[in-house]
């Protein structure tokens, strides 16, 4: 399930860029640096990236106001992985501390309980029990 938000992210990501970068290619022009549509692809990316190598930059106040919208975008495609890749974390500790009371069966614990809800029983290490 995360491989497929990690796929529709990247493809999002490379059509972004590609789409900035064309644009930046027809607002600005060659004169300003952005020489070809590639180029621009290059510039939208590192700027993305927050990267700003500074190599490439808009002149134009409508390139500035793009590079600007770029950037918090950039902020964005930092963030969503970080996310796909914690809430993958996370469901893999859940699932990996669902093994439940040998007592009674209750599999319903919180991460860090010691003790089944249920029946009392101590539970067994590497269930349910807290990993601090």
């Amino acid at each position: 399930h995360s491989r497929r938000k990690v796929l529709v992210f990247v493809i999002s990501v490379i059509s972004l860029a590609t789409v900035f970068g064309a644009i930046m290619y027809l607002v600005e022009g060659p004169e300003n640096g952005f020489t070809s549509i590639p180029r621009g692809v290059y510039w939208s990316i590192v700027t993305m990236a927050t990267v700003g190598f500074g190599d490439i930059v808009p002149h134009t106040p409508l390139g500035q106001a793009i590079t600007t919208v770029i950037i918090i975008i950039g902020y964005g495609i930092i963030a969503v992985p970080t996310g796909i890749f914690t809430a993958a974390m996370v469901s893999g500790r859940d699932r990996s501390q669902r093994l439940g009371c040998e007592r009674c069966g209750l599999d319903e614990h919180a991460h860090d309980s010691r003790y089944c809800r249920r029946c009392g029983d101590r539970l067994m290490s590497g269930t349910t029990e807290s990993t601090q």
